[in-house]
């Protein structure tokens, strides 16, 4: 299935092995989890996922709003962020547009039939995007790289930023391999004529679309910079020391996107949460901090609108300037107001629901590993 993507080979193969990241024919994290992470909390079984509970699926849709309006005119402060639903981001800042892990499938799958599927459509289409000059891709778990949106981004003139290995899948999918940059971490690339950078950064995760597959292309943080802001992208992520690294590397940073849904005790080494990604941000020096990988799929047992009630508490007690805009609602981290919670709206209204649909097995579903024909 072209779904699944293509493993690297040749002159991609060589370069990936000659990552410090690259050990016993894999990629590996850098280092063990945190001890405090360490919980002894085992897996869920399958049957917890299989489970008839309506609690992780929104009961209406959510409220959005369409951002094309609102992105003709330029931000005046020079940064602005649309999340356009689960890590898909879309950044001006400074001038430029950089688009982040594009997800615009109805499911996080292989298949159209089955998998994940998403709550309500992405606020704006592909073709009403604003001319990109980047598209950042963290890593290659179908709910991160989406192979319907790959196939209408490779249509347009733009660079793709990612992952070492990422590019055979991308590639294999209609993109110029002129047009595919692939890094390791800390290694950098600019773009738009020299007046932005990007840079991948490490991550506590893990990789792989099939049997065999996992841990075949490398994942990666990213930062998008210009000459006055700088802006951090966490893709997937277990809480790691490695963030105060990239503070010191980095310095402060304009806007901060953590992922804060999927998670569960026992995933603590490859997805933050909202009580992690608190931590992450500390450790990363602050900065207007934008929730991200929530509010979109039915990947974990949680109520789908936990991570932001918890944020919402939490996020006071820490000083942390937090931003929770609506779907395709435009914001300048600048200037941002107190918290609405319009979450609620849909949380609150009744309707029948069928039973969420139920990843393959019992871990989280960006770690589901199918079976490849």
């Amino acid at each position: 299935m072209k779904t699944f993507g293509k493993r690297a080979a040749g002159e991609r193969l060589e370069r990936m092995k000659a990552s410090p990241r690259w050990v016993d024919g894999a990629f590996q994290n850098l280092h063990p989890i945190l001890p405090q992470l360490k919980t002894g909390v085992p897996m869920p079984p399958l049957r917890e996922f299989l489970c008839s509970d309506a609690s992780r699926v929104p009961a209406a849709p959510l409220p959005s709003l369409d951002p094309r309006e609102a992105w003709l005119k330029p931000p005046e402060t020079g940064l602005r962020a649309t999340w356009l639903g689960h890590s898909t981001v879309l950044l001006e800042i400074d001038g430029l547009c950089v688009l982040t892990d594009p997800v615009w499938g109805e499911r996080a799958s292989p298949v159209r039939i089955a998998g994940p599927k998403r709550f309500q459509p992405v606020p704006v289409p592909v073709a009403g995007l604003p001319p990109l000059d980047a598209v950042i891709v963290s890593h290659d778990h179908y709910d991160h790289l989406d192979y319907p949106t790959i196939l209408e981004l490779a249509k347009l003139d733009v660079p793709f930023v990612t992952s070492l290995g990422v590019g055979a899948h991308l590639q294999s999918w209609g993109v110029p391999a002129e047009r595919i940059v692939e890094l390791d971490w800390w290694e950098s690339v600019t773009i738009a004529g020299g007046r932005g950078k990007i840079s991948a950064a490490p991550s506590q995760h893990f990789s792989g679309r099939g049997i065999g597959s996992r841990n075949g292309t490398l994942w990666s943080s990213f930062l998008v910079q210009t000459d006055a802001r700088t802006c951090f992208f966490s893709g997937d992520t277990g809480l790691t020391s490695e963030y105060a690294a990239i503070r010191q590397r980095f310095g402060a940073f304009d806007l901060v996107m953590l992922e804060v849904g999927a998670f569960h005790p026992a995933w603590a080494d490859i997805h933050l949460g909202p009580e992690y990604a608190l931590e992450a941000l500390a450790l990363l020096g602050g900065g207007a901090f934008l929730p991200i990988h929530w509010g979109t799929f039915n990947l974990a047992l949680h109520p789908w609108d936990e991570p932001a009630e918890t944020l919402l508490a939490l996020a006071p007690r820490r000083s942390v300037t937090l931003a929770m805009p609506r779907l395709g609602e435009p914001f300048e981290p600048a200037r941002l107001e107190a918290v609405t919670p319009w979450w609620r709206s849909a949380a609150l209204q009744k309707k029948a629901e069928p039973a969420p649909e139920a990843p393959s097995e019992s871990l989280p579903a960006d770690a589901i590993q199918w079976p490849i024909d």
